[in-house]
């Protein structure tokens, strides 16, 4: 078993099986990634590429949970603080205009990324997701507990994806940043245009299970056997021709780029960029305020308190 220094990506690998086993391992915040385990993930990702050896990559999360996608703990940390120098100094020039006016305490008002920042970060970010669409072997998702926001696309973008009744999936992000997030391309081909609409206009946090009768997933069970079926579909996959799969799954990518995708390795970070540099209108609920006013788990609560709307009763 190889980890990264904190231990949050677990990588193994079966090569009697052929089968390579990603583990997102941050169970305390439900498998949320920030930017770093992100990298470890796409750097486990090349390895089983460039292993001939390896037929299969089983992606997981610790717990018996997905993943809940980004850490919004600090939704502009993404971003970092490698903006302009002009950006730098207006932070600079806000720390000494209020130290003139006695406010030493108060820390130096935050500048938002720049759309140029958000552009830089966005594509690259996106360019994670993209290779894993493309990935040049087998993916099977064990998805149990939560896939919400980038652990929905991951599910979603899995070859073969294996899930538990009860999982709870969605893009809740939509509610404080929008709809165009993610692949909106994928959204629409894996989803249907009804269901990827009513998801990403709502933010609807939905049960696996609902949508079962759609095909969305591969393989949809008890949460109890996610696990084992996960396995069992991982190990009749590795089973297959080693080069018969890589040339499926470069064929396949053909015809979804010429079908589907066209224009979404663009579209995604572009629409992505855009939509986290919102003016929010009075009333409307600003995530990113709420959380610096109250917290990340309030913030959280509020935002559920503001979309909650009562389903009308059958007399109704």
């Amino acid at each position: 078993m190889t980890t990264t220094a904190d231990d949050r990506v677990l990588f193994d690998v079966d090569r009697d099986k052929r089968i390579a086993t990603i583990t997102l391992n941050n169970p305390a915040q439900r498998n949320s990634y920030d930017a770093a385990m992100r990298e470890q993930l796409a750097r486990h990702l090349d390895v089983v590429a460039e292993d001939d050896d390896i037929t299969v990559v089983l992606l997981r999360g610790a717990d018996g949970v997905f993943s809940t996608g980004a850490d919004m703990n600090n939704a502009y940390g993404w971003y970092g603080n490698e903006g302009s120098r002009e950006e730098r100094k207006t932070g600079d020039e806000r720390s000494r205009e209020e130290q003139k006016t006695g406010d030493a305490k108060k820390p130096p008002a935050k500048s938002r990324p720049s759309q140029r920042r958000r552009l830089t970060v966005d594509r690259k970010s996106f360019g994670f997701y993209h290779n894993l669409m493309g990935f040049p072997k087998v993916t099977v998702g064990e998805i149990n507990g939560y896939a919400l926001g980038g652990g929905f696309e991951m599910a979603l973008m899995c070859d073969i994806s294996v899930i538990g009744r009860t999982t709870r999936i969605g893009m809740p992000a939509t509610r404080f940043l929008g709809p165009a997030l993610g692949s909106l391309h994928m959204f629409f081909h894996r989803l249907g245009p009804v269901l990827a609409r009513r998801m990403l206009l709502t933010g609807d946090i939905i049960e696996a299970g609902a949508v079962e009768h759609l095909g969305v997933f591969t393989d949809t069970c008890d949460a109890g056997s996610v696990a084992a079926r996960a396995r069992y579909w991982a190990e009749k996959a590795a089973k297959m021709p080693a080069d018969g799969v890589v040339i499926a799954k470069e064929a396949f990518r053909l015809v979804e780029q010429s079908q589907v995708y066209q224009g979404e390795e663009v579209a995604s970070y572009l629409f992505h960029a855009y939509g986290t540099n919102l003016q929010f209108a009075p009333g409307e609920f600003n995530f990113v305020k709420t959380r610096a006013e109250h917290g990340t788990k309030e913030a959280f609560r509020l935002r559920d308190e503001h979309f909650y709307v009562a389903e009308p009763g059958p007399n109704t």
